[in-house]
């Protein structure tokens, strides 16, 4: 999997970096298909901002959230994410598995 980790308005650390890397890695667990994946972080004002496009075959899956940390945001985002990767996975297999 390709990660491109992108900050708008806000430098991104090591440890930012290493912390949505290692929640990214269990969403890409659940589903083996994963090419590429593009997180950015921005802080809009007063609020904190994660967003994810994760490209696997055949769809792409995005997913927003914002918090009052990029943690927190980060978390949320995760969440979002991880859902929408389970559904597609169940479609995909009961896809091929219904004939």
């Amino acid at each position: 999997m390709n990660l491109t980790v992108t900050g708008r308005h806000v430098e991104v650390t090591d440890s930012l970096k290493r912390y949505a890397t290692e929640k990214l890695d269990h969403v890409v667990r659940h589903f083996d298909h994963v090419t590429t994946c593009h997180l950015i972080l921005a802080v809009e004002k007063h609020q904190q901002k994660a967003e994810c496009t994760l490209h696997v075959k055949g769809r792409d899956i995005h997913a927003e959230a914002t918090g009052s940390d990029l943690y927190a945001a980060i978390d949320a985002m995760i969440d979002k994410l991880d859902r929408q990767v389970r559904k597609h996975k169940e479609i995909v297999t009961d896809h091929h598995n219904g004939g």
